[in-house]
């Protein structure tokens, strides 16, 4: 099962990602279903098995269309289930920005240790600091999981590397042929390389750094966990648990 809720955590500015595996790691939770939070109510939906919708509002439930009677402990298990997760929602945003905090940190960081040029080196700040306001701006304006799909961080992801990764591998590669005009052709080969493997070389390092933000994802862990719990006992119109979320081993 894909961990969908809370899934714009796994959004970083390197095509890096925290997989469904990691959350499962850190959390032990799953879940099947995209989440999107309405101003009156909050809509659980995934394409299949049934139920494909459902729908919470004040303490009420409508799975697939068709209003499910609970009782007053189950009115409140909702109640307190949509009060915890709407307050849940601006944690995860905070945690979201964090991580692309790091991960432009740590892309500089990384770039430290290359010979870029003046000129180079502020650009690659300056449009790194433009992804990284675009993609703060949509997490702060977004409601639902679906606006973060694995294919369209992907998608995010390739345009941001599309952006960035040429503009120093041509800084590397003009530095190479700077130094084979010189006859330097041992520091040509090796800005070469350095220019060829940039892409393959930076990603595994930068998932090394984005690690960092383990504690502040682990940290959300519990309020998972109670949102499982809360949702205990209650069954949707075709007399099945709900299970918009799973915890286990």
């Amino acid at each position: 099962m894909r961990l969908r809720l809370l899934v714009l955590l796994c959004t970083t500015l390197t095509a890096t990602s925290l997989s469904a595996q990691e959350w499962a790691t850190t959390c032990h939770a799953s879940s099947s279903y995209d989440v999107t939070l309405k101003p009156s109510s909050i809509l659980f939906d995934r394409p299949s098995p049934a139920p494909f919708h459902v729908e919470m509002q004040q303490g009420t439930l409508r799975t697939d269309g068709t209003a499910v009677p609970l009782n007053a402990e189950q009115q409140d298990r909702l109640t307190l289930f949509e009060r915890e997760l709407r307050a849940l929602a601006p944690r995860v945003r905070t945690v979201a920005q964090h991580g692309l905090d790091l991960a432009v940190r740590a892309l500089k960081e990384e770039t430290r240790g290359m010979s870029l040029g003046a000129d180079t080196r502020a650009e690659l700040d300056r449009r790194l600091a433009s992804h990284a306001a675009t993609f703060k701006q949509r997490i702060a304006a977004s409601n639902s999981t679906h606006d973060w799909q694995s294919d369209v961080i992907d998608q995010y992801a390739n345009q941001i590397a599309a952006d960035v990764l040429p503009l120093l591998a041509n800084d590397l590669g003009q530095q190479a042929l700077d130094a084979a005009m010189r006859g330097d052709l041992q520091t040509a080969a090796a800005l070469r390389d350095q220019a060829t493997g940039l892409a393959s070389g930076l990603r595994p390092r930068l998932e090394q750094r984005m690690q960092a933000l383990q504690p502040q994802i682990a940290a959300l862990c519990p309020a998972i966990t109670r949102l499982a719990e809360l949702q205990q006992g209650v069954r949707g119109s075709n007399g099945q648990p709900l299970k918009l979320l799973h915890i286990g081993q």
